[in-house]
């Protein structure tokens, strides 16, 4: 196991740190460590940073609340960069975006299905902590007998569409049941 002090750090003792959704791979936001907020980050499991900008130790989400709980950290091949990947408790842009990195240089790649499903369940969960009037998600939520019954009917769908052979609509049954489960 390497030791924070092994690293390579620039001419202002720092070193960068890609931040990654441990559950989706997407990744959140790029930052920068000093040896201490690496060995912070490691001891407490909280995502921290130096702040260039204010010249001290920032704790990610310790004034908005978007935590990063750390579930591992890397350092590459060079040790001169940490990939520090987490369970983030809200958006890791100050921007309100879930990632940093939402500006696109050129054309974009399709989507990975992971991060598809982390924005699905980040709309549900909105939805469910604050419900828009007329909101069929929110409905959903607020009657267990009406979202298991849902979950049963888009079951059987998605078994009569396979058996159909149908993968167009396969895949919109799938998509259903999907949206039902979360």
């Amino acid at each position: 196991m390497i030791r924070p002090d092994e690293l390579t750090y620039d001419e202002r003792g720092l070193v960068p740190c890609i931040v990654q959704d441990a559950a989706t791979g997407e990744v959140l936001m790029l930052a920068w460590q000093s040896r201490d907020a690496l060995a912070q980050t490691l001891t407490t499991g909280k995502a921290t940073f130096w702040s260039r900008s204010r010249n001290e130790l920032w704790v990610k989400g310790a004034t908005s609340g978007n935590t990063q709980e750390v579930r591992a950290a890397r350092t590459d091949c060079d040790r001169d960069a940490v990939l520090v990947r987490v369970t983030p408790a809200g958006p890791a842009c100050h921007t309100g975006a879930r990632s940093c990195f939402f500006e696109a240089l050129g054309p974009d790649a399709p989507e990975a299905a992971g991060e598809t499903l982390a924005r699905l369940e980040q709309t549900l969960a909105a939805r469910r902590t604050d419900p828009p009037a007329g909101s069929y998600t929110a409905k959903l939520y607020g009657d267990d007998n009406l979202r298991h019954k849902k979950i049963g009917e888009e079951a059987t769908e998605l078994v009569m569409a396979s058996l159909r052979g149908d993968k167009t609509e396969i895949a919109s049954e799938a998509a259903d049941l999907l949206y039902h489960l979360l």
